[in-house]
């Protein structure tokens, strides 16, 4: 099987490092794909939104299966446009992808299905907001409705910086406050058969003890050994097929990666978000921990044939990845920098730890810092504390100028 992965971060790496493992998988394209990507892949240029263009490349290329990796391709239509140029395209339509794209929607499609969330105003005035904001008191949560690199929600208790950030969305979802633990669950549906993947958790703040500003995701870890054996029944009976179920008979089928962001509360599961896409950085442990083929799993989901797949098989250790970033992330981040030590980690750390590239690109001979999130250092491990053990010792190995990262992922999970 001929394979094109659309996308250039540490979530499309971890795809093509387990696309590249799977025998079935005869030659793997990735566009635009990033310095680390190369090494298990054949780069293509493209501009990753232009739906033409990227059916354009997979027809030139003879490839048998599309993977789009972000929510913005997805939200553009290309999955669309690879379609119908003839081509299986794991991904979900323009249409069904207003699911991440629309908070609003994403709300809409809950009503409709009878699925867990929390409460919540949209608002478009400053009325509106202030309405919302003094319904629910603090915290404060705060959504842009549209897509924002996991960067558009602020969860604080300060009235003044949730009002400004509300007013500086345009259109904006005011929710209550969901307490308890989150998971994200991953669940892979051809818009009919819905499969669930293992949970997993990732850390969005900055800083160590959930301290600093949102981000797209710091780290992340997988299993959870703190979660009820009964979770993933519950959130595929109550949360995933209602939602699957309820887009096909709106007549927008979602087929590809459903991925629901939970909240564990003292009412019981909450559904916090949805996104159209496997998560960054839970990418990383979820496919570090699958035994099974992916192509085949992925192939079934975009032909409508799920249905006929086997249960899923799982490797018994455990996952961690710990993001390390660049100077100033998520603001404005330094890139140009060179990365030192990747060597060493594929030469010391090998196979138990490796390096997933996010924001990195080649300058000559060198890897150097090329966005917000720059390496996924993943390892795994009999258990958490053993994979936590050699993610940091490989993350110990690497020298980037300026660079940040939490020292707490997993912590309190592998201290039970």
């Amino acid at each position: 099987m001929k394979v094109l992965v659309i996308g250039g971060g540490a979530r499309e790496h971890a795809l093509c490092r387990s696309l590249s493992l799977d025998p079935e998988v005869t030659a793997l394209h990735c566009a635009p794909g990033n310095a680390g990507i190369g090494e298990v892949a054949e780069l293509h240029a493209v501009d990753a939104l232009d739906g033409a263009a990227v059916a354009r490349l997979a027809t030139e290329l003879a490839a048998e299966l599309v993977v789009v990796g972000p929510e913005a391709p997805l939200v553009a239509g290309v999955a669309d446009a690879v379609r119908a140029a003839g081509i299986a395209c794991f991904g979900p339509s323009r249409e069904a992808a207003e699911l991440e794209g629309s908070k609003a929607f994403a709300k809409d499609v809950m009503a409709a299905a009878a699925v867990p969330t929390a409460r919540s105003y949209v608002c478009t005035t400053a009325e509106e907001i202030d309405e919302a904001l003094d319904a629910f008191g603090a915290p404060y949560v705060v959504k842009d409705d549209g897509l924002a690199a996991g960067k558009g929600v602020v969860v604080t208790p300060d009235l003044e910086v949730a009002r400004q950030h509300a007013l500086a969305c345009g259109r904006v979802v005011i929710e209550e406050f969901l307490d308890g633990p989150e998971v994200s669950l991953f669940a892979i549906t051809d818009g009919t058969t819905v499969l669930p993947l293992t949970p997993a958790q990732d850390f969005k703040r900055a800083l160590d003890d959930d301290e600093g500003p949102n981000t797209g995701g710091m780290g992340a870890y997988s299993p959870l050994p703190w979660a009820d054996p009964k979770l993933v029944d519950e959130v595929m009976a109550t949360v995933l097929q209602p939602t699957v179920d309820e887009l096909r008979r709106r007549g927008t089928p979602f087929a590809g990666l459903l991925y629901a962001g939970l909240a564990i509360t003292s009412r019981g599961v909450r559904v916090i978000e949805f996104n159209a896409r496997f998560g960054d950085p839970e990418t990383q442990v979820v496919l570090a921990r699958l035994r099974t083929p992916l192509a085949g799993v992925l192939l079934n989901a975009a032909k409508g044939t799920l249905d006929v797949q086997p249960p899923l098989r799982w490797r018994d250790e455990a996952a961690v990845t710990v993001v390390v970033a660049s100077h100033n992330y998520p603001d404005t981040p330094r890139t140009g920098d060179p990365i030192e030590g990747l060597d060493e980690v594929a030469a010391e750390d090998a196979p138990d730890a490796y390096v997933l590239h996010a924001g990195t690109k080649r300058d000559g001979e060198a890897v150097v810092s090329a966005g917000g999130r720059v390496l996924s250092v993943t390892a795994t491990g009999a258990d958490l504390a053993q994979a936590r053990e050699r993610a940091y010792r490989a993350v110990a190995r690497i020298r980037l100028d300026g660079s940040q990262h939490r020292t707490d992922i997993a912590r309190k999970a592998a201290q039970g």
